[in-house]
């Protein structure tokens, strides 16, 4: 192809020149197309010429396959291993490359480095890659990851997750919650003050996730404004489902998801559900409040548990307004009420109380009530204030009485699970959330948002899904085998890390020594180790 050079305020440009047919004109006629700069007498490419290069050797090593090295090389790669295998064994890998011809191995190394290097922020890659066997197979500058990330959009990735729930063939609970993510950006739209769940006093996003009680995979997340409340996100989270096209779906989510609304639209779709609810509720009070001061009655105590139990069946009222019509159908459906009751909880609630009670007693005698406390004060403590006698405040014991009478007590609502002690077994092992949550923060670099623009941070959210599947992957293997009494994740994937990948001209690659601890790493995680 022709190349041109033009110096410009002694600047040295240079531009190549293409051959276009002028259709009106019948002729052929050239184009100049900028290129890049000479410097020192070597030619530094514009970033649009290196990305269209590096797309041109992508293609190319694709139909072709990829050409022996002409390099002496010598990587880190016992980790890397790992990871393709579990790509390989969950469908990961298949998937991705599926939804994402074009930048699969770019984005496959760049959650393997977020995966393997915790706490580490990705323009740090370049210098990981150096060392490091991955599916890449060379560095990722700085602009070309913001342009990967920009190139991370809707379709390709609702697609992956939907190929990855059809693998899921086991009949699994799966798990709801969101979280808080701050961040100090001004430029994301959906970067809003709301309840942080970290205790920041930050704007912030919402992150909900779902994660499968048998597999220990998330399976879906959803990025939400940091305004919107967990009550406000099931109707957007039965359309995920929905477009997932996940069979028989069983959901489990605490009491900040309860509505009779919620109830209603999960029951139309037919799903199965355990969610907990607030005691306080008048027909859960119902249930139970004859018999609360006795409701640790020897014949309700479960061993296994260390609860007191006691299960009802109600008939909800159920609601359903037609799309069409508009027309209200009222019916009746059956829901099961496990209400739990726990001593000890009830002293914790109790002495936790009696102290908010004294910060209260406190800010009316100091005349200190900022305002978002004066509504809670007000609720419990009659206040006056007068020029002769100055504050004075009476409690009102029927108030508090009433909420004393629900300390230790908890409650779930179930339209599938009838048998209480099981409830309760699934219900707890939602703390799976809570763990996915926390290595996404601390582990996956997601304490606060690094990125300034919407598509990055869609793309740097997909790529940290990712890393989670293969780390949730690895944690719960680890589980099972038992390896955590004798070592942390991270301890386990520095055992591995150190394995070498040698290269040679002409020869083909080959592992270093692999000592027998390291084998039965591999064996426990459920991946055949090295030839």
């Amino acid at each position: 192809m022709p190349e041109g050079r033009q110096i410009i305020h002694g600047r040295e440009y240079v531009y190549k020149y293409i051959s276009i047919w002028n259709k009106e004109k019948r002729r052929s006629e050239q184009k100049r197309e900028y290129t890049g700069r000479m410097i020192n007498g070597e030619f530094v490419p514009n970033k649009q010429y290196r990305l269209q290069q590096e797309l041109l050797r992508e293609q190319s090593e694709r139909k072709h396959g990829q050409k022996p090295t002409a390099d002496c090389k010598r990587l880190f790669a016992g980790a890397g291993y790992l990871f393709d295998k579990i790509g390989e064994k969950i469908g990961l890998t298949q998937d991705i490359k599926a939804c994402f011809p074009q930048h699969y191995n770019e984005i496959l190394s760049l959650a393997y480095y977020l995966a393997l290097e915790p706490h580490s922020p990705l323009y740090r890659f370049n210098k990981w890659a150096i060392t490091h066997e991955h599916p890449y197979g060379r560095a990722i500058p700085s602009q070309r990851s913001s342009e990967l990330l920009s190139q991370i959009i809707e379709k390709p990735k609702m697609d992956f997750l939907k190929r990855q729930a059809k693998r899921r063939s086991e009949i699994e609970y799966l798990f709801y919650d969101s979280t808080s993510v701050s961040s100090y950006s001004e430029q994301l739209k959906q970067v809003k003050y709301g309840k942080n769940k970290d205790g920041d006093s930050l704007a912030q996003i919402n992150l909900a996730l779902l994660f499968g009680q048998k597999s220990g995979l998330p399976a879906y997340y959803r990025k939400l404004s940091g305004h919107i409340t967990d009550v406000m996100t099931i109707g957007n989270l039965i359309a995920g489902v929905d477009y997932l096209d996940i069979k028989k779906v069983k959901l489990v989510m605490d009491r900040g998801f309860y509505s009779e609304k919620n109830l209603n639209d999960l029951m139309k779709k037919h799903y199965k559900f355990i969610i907990g609810a607030k005691v306080s509720l008048k027909f859960i009070q119902s249930q139970f409040s004859k018999d609360v001061y006795d409701f640790d009655r020897r014949e309700r105590y479960n061993s296994d548990t260390g609860l007191f139990i006691k299960t009802q069946t109600i008939e909800w009222n159920y609601k359903e307004t037609k799309a069409r019509s508009g027309d209200v159908v009222n019916a009746k459906r059956r829901l099961y009420v496990h209400i739990y009751y726990n001593d000890q909880h009830a002293t914790d609630d109790k002495i936790r109380f009696n102290k908010r009670l004294d910060e209260m007693e406190g800010d009316i005698c100091k005349g200190n009530m900022k305002y978002e406390r004066e509504k809670e004060c007000l609720k419990y403590y009659e206040i006056k204030n007068t020029s002769a006698r100055g504050i004075s405040f009476m409690p009102k014991q029927e108030v508090i009485d009433k909420v004393r009478r629900n300390f230790g007590f908890f409650v779930l609502l179930s339209n599938g699970v009838k048998d209480p002690i099981e409830a309760i077994r699934i219900y707890r092992a939602k703390d799976m959330v809570e763990k996915a949550f926390n290595d996404l923060k601390d582990r996956l670099n997601m304490r606060r948002t690094s990125v300034s623009s919407e598509e990055n941070l869609e793309g740097k959210l997909f790529i940290q899904f990712l890393s989670l599947i293969y780390v949730s992957y690895i944690k719960r293997a680890m589980e099972e085998a038992k390896l955590f009494k004798s070592k942390t994740m991270q301890e386990l994937l520095d055992d591995l890390d150190i394995i070498e990948k040698f290269q040679m001209p002409g020869k083909e690659a080959f592992y270093g020594e692999i000592t027998e601890k390291q084998r039965n790493i591999y064996t426990a995680l459920g991946v055949t180790p090295p030839a």
